[in-house]
């Protein structure tokens, strides 16, 4: 079932519900992002209900994204959205605004109560690398390419990107792929844990059903409850994630024993 298709997204659902497909599609631009894209995406993600489990992010073409789309920088913009030399005259908080309105398409793929998975083909650059970090996990043909440029156009990484990839790369590497804007092809991709698996470009699709049929197969409360203990893991003393662990355990018990509230 389609629930949306516009502006360069289609969102589906399969018959039982459990998993959706959002889909980049603009192959002849290689999936370049506009604002329109991301309200597209972020509308995609209030659609999806709350029997949805899984979500793959995909992409038509040969690239899963190569970015932004560079007419926002014109002074003509792209029609009927506001350019970037346009924006930067504005006060400085309706631009803080408009930024906050763009992140919300990078904002929901995390949600307590689903796992996102991005199948990442060819260039994902700028912003396409942003959105592909947005994801849980990422699966990723052995063509990828990925890059943060923001820096070497004097800007920043602003579409929550940076968060997740200082928790993948640590520190360092994260600063130095940033600030140099160098590509990460597949083998390092793979090696740094950025990818969570790297496969042939012809074998993704298939990779991709796998792992989806995967995570769909374990109860869905013990997959939620694992999800949030390792989603606050990194910020826990020893001692509170135990605690946690403690408290998720007992909800599980008492529910697969018919005690729960």
């Amino acid at each position: 079932m389609t629930l949306l298709e516009k502006d360069g997204v289609r969102v589906t659902v399969d018959a039982d519900g459990a998993l959706a497909t959002v889909t980049l599609t603009n192959p002849a631009k290689r999936n370049a992002q506009t604002p329109a894209l991301w309200r597209a995406l972020a509308e995609a993600g209030r659609r999806l209900d709350g029997a949805v489990r899984v979500v793959v992010l995909r992409a038509e073409g040969v690239s899963f994204s190569a970015g932004l789309d560079r007419r926002a920088f014109t002074p003509e913009g792209i029609d009927g959205e506001v350019s970037f030399p346009a924006l930067a005259r504005r006060p400085d908080g309706e631009i803080d605004a408009v930024i906050a309105e763009y992140q919300e398409a990078f904002t929901w793929w995390r949600r307590s109560d689903l796992i996102s998975v991005a199948a990442v083909q060819g260039h994902a650059i700028g912003a396409g690398f942003q959105l592909a970090l947005a994801c849980d996990l990422r699966i990723c043909a052995d063509d990828v390419a990925f890059a943060m440029p923001e820096t070497t156009l004097g800007l920043v990484p602003d579409l929550g990107g940076t968060k997740p990839l200082v928790e993948l790369l640590g520190y360092p590497r994260a600063l130095e792929v940033c600030a140099t804007g160098r590509t990460l092809h597949a083998e390092e991709a793979e090696r740094t844990g950025l990818a969570n698996l790297v496969v042939p470009a012809a074998e993704l699709a298939g990779a991709i059903e796998d792992l989806t049929t995967a995570l769909l197969a374990a109860p869905r409360a013990a997959v939620t409850e694992t999800k949030a203990l390792l989603a606050t893991a990194a910020a826990h003393t020893p001692e509170d994630q135990r605690e946690a662990e403690r408290a998720a355990q007992t909800r599980r018990l008492r529910d697969l024993t018919g005690l729960g509230e």
